[in-house]
């Protein structure tokens, strides 16, 4: 058992009320937008090197406490960590007493299969496959970017749908957990490569691959790359994309395609204007904020 405890901030205190929390003898604390579900709900991106400026101007702190902590220890860590912050007093607060609960079997049950495309399902491993007949991909979260539920690796699924023609090469450039190279390889890329600046995402998509019976190879992004590719894709951020221009556009056979993802749509034209130099590049499609974007060689 333990106890929730649900406090109220604003953007200036917040993340100090959090850290005093911590020290005051929280075991976890988590901040989040107290407006969300509402139109003044306030969506936060950022890259490394480009994090937001602040907080939400309402927040919720969440702190959570051991289940034996009495109602008046419980007390004193509330007004220790307000002191700490130079608040007069503990701000407004709720507490709710949170079960012990099997944790692996409540998180499995927010993976259920994802269908891409009628062609192409994601398929955790403990569930049955919805369409036997269909390509599935057999895929659990992990360390590594990539279960098929965010919007960018959907957009770039259904485009390997159709940018996949049997026996072609593909790179997957920042592959993550591998969901796109061995999408591609099942659905008939004869040569499906896989980079990416962390090892542990190269060891996960490694194991996705094995799992999947897919060829796949990987390769860490330091290993020199001199081949080019029939298809190339690329679902990482706007930022990298933008430095890394010149590099992945080179990778491009001629009469080759490519897409990126992982771009929000006020961000599409400026990933167009840097890889303009090397290749053209327009929207394909866009879903929940985000965007595709699609070239040809």
């Amino acid at each position: 058992m333990w106890i929730s405890v649900t406090l109220q901030a604003d953007a200036a205190k917040a993340e100090a009320l959090s850290d005093a929390l911590m020290e005051a003898g929280a075991l976890s604390v988590s901040i989040e937008d107290a407006d969300a579900g509402t139109d003044a709900e306030k969506p936060q991106f950022g890259e490394p090197g480009h994090l937001p400026t602040s907080l939400w101007d309402h927040s919720r702190v969440i702190a959570l406490f051991d289940g034996s902590t009495s109602s008046e220890a419980l007390t004193a860590m509330l007004a220790e960590a307000a002191g700490n912050v130079g608040l007069a007093a503990v701000p407004p607060f709720s507490t709710e007493e949170i079960a012990e609960q099997n944790w692996v079997q409540l998180t499995q049950s927010q993976f259920d299969p994802i269908r891409i495309t009628d062609r192409l399902w994601i398929v955790p491993s403990w569930h049955e496959a919805p369409d036997p007949q269909a390509i599935n991909i057999e895929l659990d979260p992990g360390m590594a970017f990539g279960t098929g539920s965010h919007p960018t690796t959907r957009l770039c699924l259904e485009w390997l749908c159709d940018a996949v023609k049997p026996g072609c090469s593909v790179l997957d450039y920042g592959c993550g957990s591998g969901i796109l190279g061995i999408a591609a390889g099942l659905l008939g890329a004869g040569d499906v490569l896989g980079i990416d600046i962390d090892d542990k995402a190269v060891e996960a998509a490694r194991d996705n691959a094995t799992r999947n019976r897919v060829a796949m190879r990987l390769q860490h992004s330091a290993v020199p790359l001199g081949e080019t590719f029939d298809v190339v894709v690329a679902n990482i951020l706007t930022n990298p994309l933008c430095v890394l221009a010149p590099a992945i556009a080179a990778r491009v056979a001629p009469g080759g395609r490519v897409a990126l993802s992982g771009v929000l749509e006020p961000q599409a034209q400026q990933v167009i204007d840097a890889w303009a130099p090397y290749l053209a590049l327009d929207v394909g499609a866009a879903s929940e904020g985000w965007v595709r974007l699609e070239g040809r060689r």
